[in-house]
């Protein structure tokens, strides 16, 4: 996760502002788990006047007490200024976003300037109170981030690796380190795991080449290939170095390397190898950001979904989820106006299609999966997040809650719009793009069309961002935000790209409105470059026509 773009205020006339990423590792962190090493996520912390806020994390580490993160922190570098930054490591016991149940692991404080001028730089953890944890250090890379660098657009497989696993076959996913000048490896990027299989192909994937090696091709770049546990023992397959140089090769056709695992080359002397990783293609690409997209008239589109089965209570109660007459909105509508707010000022029309699933809707006796609440099916837009609010209310009066909780037809109804957008990208360039605001209460009923619905929409402008009002168990929610390895359709075919965002409701109603919207769309921006990138497109030209919102 990337922090903000800074953290002291807005440049001043002539400031030069540079981007850094931070890249981050540790050694011998606290033990706090009794059967299992601790599982490790580095929080970033930037000082805004005489605070701290938080600016960014790295991904969750399982069951390891010497991580190497692989997701940097993106931070604004002014020379000028003394920035000052937190850097806590915690040990990562439960999906809540708030850390308060998490058990802390140690800090350092510093500032940007010390960390850019002696890269890489280690410091000893501290406790809160600055007393210094015995043997325990975190080590941090900075390196600049310049604006238009090349992106290397990359698919590997793999074919007949070593099986690691007694019961099964491996789950392979590959590392990526690049040699740093003290002689060291540094992480930037694994892949997804791939399950049961010993020939996997890994979803595409792009990293900068200034991540990759430095913007020097000719650097050494070690791909280590993982059989993947759980416990965070994961088992070395084999390795190899290679320079980008020699990868442009599969600009052509397909490069292949052995894999090789020291240890069994040592013990066997018929040992070949452990398998071959393959480059099956690879392409160049200047990086373009959200804003450029922005900036070249891209439309967001929102369209919002709103569960209406039995399951949330009768609206006259006020147990239900639908109640009306409480002090204050009720979950529903809260979550409608704070995502709305933001996503509203990307839309130039500020017209909203709102659509219902689960009730029975008159004069027909038959439950409805993508019903307007503004009643007027050839014009389900509503004028603005208002407009949505008003439509929602009136709905609320004149359907029957019913179900089940069936949520592919509005997918694939926000789909059809996306793909129609997608038809006329050919000729129009980067135009619009589609994000379906779901609101439900409970378990889905659907959950396999529900599958097939966003791996045929993962490859299309669009993105799902899910938010679960009350109190159910929203354990199918993180199987459709990737959080148990990627997504597949029932048949086994994966998404193209990850394109889902869940996020629980009851984690943010002690906070801000502004908190729980900087949550569910945190991920946005990166969803709507990668879908650009993935179709080689680059931001229209300043003055072509915008295409409409649909």
């Amino acid at each position: 996760m990337s922090g903000p773009a800074g953290f002291v205020g807005p440049p001043m006339k002539d400031q030069l502002v540079q981007k850094v990423e931070l890249r981050v590792s540790c050694k011998n962190l606290l033990q706090m788990d009794v059967t299992s090493k601790s599982d490790p996520c580095a929080v970033l912390y930037c000082k805004t006047g005489d605070k701290f806020h938080e600016a960014g994390r790295t991904e969750n580490i399982s069951n390891d007490l010497n991580p190497d993160f692989a997701t940097p922190f993106s931070l604004d570098y002014y020379f000028e200024t003394v920035q000052h930054i937190r850097i806590r490591v915690y040990d990562i016991d439960n999906s809540s976003d708030t850390l308060k149940d998490d058990d802390f692991l140690g800090q350092i404080e510093t500032t940007l300037g010390q960390i850019v001028s002696c890269s890489p730089f280690t410091k000893p953890l501290t406790k809160k109170k600055g007393e210094v944890i015995s043997e325990s250090y975190i080590t941090i890379t900075a390196e600049e981030v310049k604006e238009g660098t090349e992106l290397a657009l990359m698919t590997f497989k793999a074919k007949k690796l070593d099986n690691k696993d007694f019961m099964g076959k491996s789950d392979p996913f590959l590392e990526f380190s690049r040699c740093q000048p003290n002689g060291s490896w540094q992480v930037v990027h694994r892949t997804e795991v791939v399950k049961n299989d010993l020939n996997p192909t890994w979803r595409p994937f792009q990293l900068r080449v200034s991540s990759l090696c430095g913007g020097d091709k000719t650097r050494p770049i070690k791909i280590s290939v993982f059989d993947y546990d759980s416990d965070g023992g994961h088992d070395l397959i084999g390795y190899f170095t290679v320079t980008l140089d020699q990868m442009t090769k599969a600009l052509d056709s397909e490069v292949s390397w052995p894999c090789i695992n020291d240890k069994k080359k040592e013990k066997k002397k018929s040992y070949t190898d452990s398998g071959h990783v393959i480059l099956t293609s690879l392409k160049f690409q200047k990086e373009y950001s959200f804003l450029d997209y922005i900036f070249g008239g891209m439309q967001i589109n929102m369209t919002i979904g709103v569960d209406f089965t039995g399951s949330n209570g009768d609206p006259r109660d006020p147990r239900s989820l639908h109640y009306i007459g409480g002090p204050q909105p009720n979950e529903y509508m809260q979550a409608i106006s704070s995502v709305g707010a933001v996503l509203q000022d990307y839309d130039s029309d500020k017209l909203f299609p709102a659509l219902g699933f689960g009730a029975l809707v008159p004069p027909s006796t038959n439950v409805s999966f993508e019903f307007p609440l503004n009643n007027n099916p050839s014009n389900p837009f509503c004028a603005g997040i208002q407009g949505v609010l008003d439509a929602y209310r009136a709905c609320i009066q004149v359907i029957q809650l019913y179900g089940p909780t069936n949520v592919a037809p509005i997918i694939h109804h926000v789909g059809r719009f996306a793909y129609s957008a997608q038809m006329e990208e050919g000729t129009k360039g980067a135009g619009s793009y589609f994000i379906l605001l779901l609101l439900t209460d409970g378990v889905l009923s659907d959950m396999d069309e529900t599958r097939n619905a966003i791996v045929s929409v993962s490859s299309l402008p669009m993105s799902l961002i899910i938010v679960g009002v009350g109190q159910a168990d929203f354990g199918d929610m993180n199987q459709l935000d990737g959080d148990d390895g990627v997504l597949k359709s029932p048949s086994g075919k994966p998404v193209q790209r990850d394109i889902v965002q869940f996020v629980p409701f009851r984690n943010f109603k002690m906070s801000s409105p502004a908190e729980l919207a900087r949550h569910v769309l945190a991920e946005v921006p990166k969803q709507v470059t990668d879908y650009f990138r993935m179709r080689g497109l680059p931001p229209r030209s300043q003055g072509q026509t915008q295409q409409p919102s649909a």
